[in-house]
């Protein structure tokens, strides 16, 4: 894969040129499945040769920054990757006052981050035709009333994908390292507690401050934890059950209350409860793969 890495990244590169190219012709069909083969090529390189390790990742993101500086990229860009590798480097996750969402004119490609200009500096563009990019698709995945529907079933998955496991099974860490059955648990309860807060927050406040939260870091904290993992199951389902009544008794309209979050700028109701909804889903193939690692032992 490393020898081939610069082969794949001109055909990316090719690959979203003809896209654009395709869509100004009206093309949006042949265009959609370039882009999904684009996207699909650079998640495949992550997944096969990218490293995890912190520091590596940071030393990664300077090479980025380097090769983007000689290629003449937004100023504006460079200098917020930059802020944002310090934050990885610190320890701790940049925040949008340091990192605003970048814009693409969908025609020249000029990048601005931060204010969207009322015309393209390069090409004349309307400001309003850029493309915005947000830090994850889950913001946007999920209408309300699938949100709701996944929301309802994800605790029942889970639990499923426990049946029949002992607690030494639960505990137990993947032979390639990395979290146990009980510790993703724990963070689908302590991601559902922040989906809680969260909600109150909006719904009792206008625009109020959601603070950023670290939940990824907390699966290792067991101190704070109920001693079995059923437990850690129940209080994610009650607590679950309880968001669920809530949302199901506003009004439809109360789903674009917003809130200011540290990390993701303006967001809705919506947007919360579907980036929580999405993110779930994710650790459900997770829980799959462990249940069936220790099951074959």
């Amino acid at each position: 894969m490393a020898d081939r890495r610069g082969e794949w990244g001109d055909i990316v590169v090719h690959l979203l040129a003809l896209a654009s190219r395709l869509e100004v012709e009206g093309q949006y069909n042949i265009a959609k499945l370039l882009r999904a083969a684009a996207d699909a090529m650079a998640r495949r390189a992550a997944y096969i040769s990218l490293t995890s390790e912190g520091a590596q990742l940071s030393s990664s993101v300077e090479q980025a920054i380097s090769s983007l500086s000689k290629l003449g990229i937004d100023a504006g860009l460079i200098a917020a990757l930059k802020r944002g590798e310090t934050a990885m480097t610190e320890g701790r996750l940049p925040l949008i006052h340091e990192i605003p969402h970048p814009y693409v004119c969908r025609t020249c490609g000029d990048v601005v981050v931060g204010e969207l200009p009322n015309r393209c500096v390069t090409c004349g563009a309307w400001g309003a035709t850029f493309q915005r990019f947000l830090p994850v698709y889950w913001l946007d995945d999920l209408e309300p009333f699938a949100a709701l529907e996944r929301l309802r079933q994800t605790p029942g998955e889970v639990a499923s994908l426990l049946d029949g496991l002992s607690q030494d099974t639960l505990t137990q860490e993947p032979a390639g390292g990395g979290w146990s059955i009980r510790q993703v648990v724990s963070h689908l309860r302590d991601a559902q507690g922040v989906l809680s807060t969260r909600l109150d927050l909006i719904l009792e406040d206008d625009d109020p401050l959601l603070t950023s939260q670290a939940v990824f870091q907390w699966a290792a904290r067991d101190e704070t934890r109920p001693p079995t993992i059923q437990e850690v199951l129940d209080t994610y389902r009650v607590s679950r059950q309880e968001t669920l009544a809530k949302l199901e008794s506003i009004p439809l309209e109360d789903w674009w209350r917003t809130g200011r979050h540290e990390e993701f700028g303006t967001v809705t109701l919506r947007q919360q409860v579907s980036y929580f909804a999405a993110h779930e889903s994710t650790h459900l193939p997770q829980l799959e793969s462990l249940r069936h690692e220790f099951v074959e032992r």
